[in-house]
């Protein structure tokens, strides 16, 4: 079998089998898998081999080697080599034919520090069945120096076809990733090829498969890649960028073929389950963390990003960050919310602002235009302590500006700056630039976990101020929702699907008002829905 010193992976049907279930659909395998063998990648991974999975023709994932000629034997091309993956521990080597009977070439196995002894005995046996046994060391980042000799000692014993570096979370530098490369290089057997494996979330996976290319050794390597970089999280390297990078190098893969198999079978799945560079990915490896910490946090809707960040940096001990482990999580979450965010300091420092004063409501409905008579006069007369709710209105002056999305704050930074004497009363996913200034509400307690709008802003305000003992409430500008015309002076601001379901809020929202704050007087300067109850058959309920 001819080797290229630098041997070109592609991946995508195994590892870009996360995003759809492994669900292609026959003819997308077929086609992407001929595709890749006609652009001359060296070496095709077609998919996993999971004992736990039942056969399924238009999947990626086989309960046996035996299956994977079902779906691929009919395949006109065929690339230098073929190879499947097994995550040790879920194929019994009894689902594993001899390599002389079976379509593949080659088996991948991964398998985690804690397994490397037994998995590296379960390569032995494959490499004994004839196959040409890859050795992926899972969380290369999680190896200290005298692990991976540990780990050495077994791949020269065992003396399979590649050991692969695996960047599981995409921590690596181009420079830790020749660190863990030299080593390698220096102490693995000479016949023993040495691969790598990026993963993009510190969008550094091209960059460090650059590295490992232009790493000078005699060694053959093998790099990986994924058409258009499809894979879970923040997906791969882009196994085009990578061919074309050897082919200025001299190599002559065909570009065209593999951006066909983009446009073809990979384009769709894109756009409805999208991969790629995101934030949370960002904080995941900048945290040298396992990505569901960064799931976990985000899912209570309560943190900015650099509150999250802050949190994600103080998970210890180092064993437990690539180790998810959700009981800790959920004790980081509650000491954060008990130490950080101390709703009591804030209803403090808000009761200091009203200072006694009638409190006034202003939400965006167009009535506070359209009644502004009604509006000026109430406040000439009570002089309340004004509230607007995540806007600033053009002609009243505020006393305060409640905060609830992160969006508005950024669009109202003018008005903020033109208001500088306004209180930001604030809720604890918004990162104010004055923090200390701010009054800030921990958020998730602010939630209607029942609705359709989580984050009702309106009823948000009532629970703030309900909390700290105000029991009158005037109210303007908080018009409801119309199932006919836009229910905001600024149209931006309208909930999408809020016409659809208006009446239901509207009856919801009344609902609050009557039965949740029954000891609490509301006065309603400008109309609104919310001030009656709508007829729940007429409203199609």
């Amino acid at each position: 079998m001819n080797i290229n010193r630098i041997n070109l992976l592609d991946c995508t049907l195994r590892d870009g089998g996360y995003i759809n279930d492994w669900e292609f659909g026959h003819d997308n395998l077929i086609s992407v898998y001929e595709r890749l063998a006609k652009a001359g990648v060296d070496i095709v991974e077609v998919g996993f081999i999971d004992d736990r999975r039942p056969y399924d023709y238009n999947r990626s994932i086989f309960p046996n080697t035996a299956s994977i000629a079902k779906t691929l034997g009919k395949a006109v091309l065929k690339p230098r080599m073929v190879v499947g993956m097994i995550d040790y521990g879920t194929c019994n080597l009894e689902y594993i034919q001899p390599c002389e009977e079976c379509f593949l070439d080659g088996i991948r196995v991964i398998f985690k520090k804690s397994k490397m002894q037994e998995a590296m005995e379960y390569c032995k046996a494959l490499k004994d069945k004839g196959y040409a046994v890859f050795s992926q060391l899972v969380s290369i980042t999680s190896y200290s120096d005298e692990e991976l000799m540990e780990l050495i000692k077994l791949v020269n014993d065992v003396k399979p076809y590649a050991v692969s570096m695996v960047d599981t979370y995409g921590l690596l530098s181009p420079g830790e990733l020749l660190h863990y490369y030299e080593i390698l290089d220096r102490e693995v057997s000479p016949e023993v090829i040495i691969g790598f494996h990026a993963h993009n979330n510190l969008q550094l996976a091209y960059a460090n498969s650059l590295a490992f290319i232009e790493k000078q050794t005699d060694r053959n390597i093998i790099v990986d890649g994924t058409l258009f970089g499809m894979g879970k999280s923040a997906g791969n390297a882009p196994v085009e960028l990578i061919g074309r990078y050897l082919n200025a190098k001299g190599y002559q893969y065909d570009i065209n073929s593999m951006l066909e198999a983009i446009e073809e079978s990979i384009k769709e799945v894109h756009a409805v389950s999208p991969w790629g560079y995101q934030t949370k990915f960002f904080l995941s490896a900048e945290n040298r963390c396992h990505p569901n910490y960064v799931t976990f946090f985000e899912s209570k809707g309560n943190l900015s990003k650099s509150k999250l960040n802050e949190l994600l940096s103080k998970i210890e001990p180092e064993e437990s960050k690539l180790l998810y482990d959700k009981a800790l999580a959920e004790k980081l979450y509650q000491d954060y919310v008990s130490e950080t965010v101390v709703d009591e300091k804030a209803v403090i420092k808000l009761n200091t602002e009203i200072d006694n004063r009638q409190v006034l409501v202003v939400g965006p409905g167009k009535n506070i235009e359209l009644q502004k008579q009604k509006v000026n006069s109430y406040i000439e007369n009570k002089k309340p302590f004004i509230v607007s709710i995540n806007y600033i209105p053009r002609n009243i002056k505020v006393d305060a500006v409640f905060i609830t999305k992160l969006g508005r704050y950024k669009e109202m930074a003018d008005e903020l700056h033109d208001n500088p004497d306004a209180v930001q009363i604030v809720t604890s996913n918004v990162e104010v630039i004055d923090s200390d200034a701010a009054i800030i509400f921990n958020r998730e307690p602010l939630l209607e976990k029942k609705e359709d709008i989580l984050d009702n802003s309106f009823l948000m305000m009532l629970k703030i101020l309900y909390r700290s003992g105000v029991r009158n409430i005037a109210l303007a500008g908080l018009d409801g929702y119309s199932d006919k015309e836009d229910n905001y002076f600024e149209p931006t601001m309208e909930y999408g699907f809020a016409k659809s379901v208006a009446r239901h809020l509207n009856r919801h929202i009344h609902s609050v008002l009557t039965e949740d704050y029954k000891d609490v007087e509301f006065d309603f300067v400008t109309y609104s829905h919310y001030m009656e109850d709508e007829d729940p058959e007429s409203a199609g309920f």
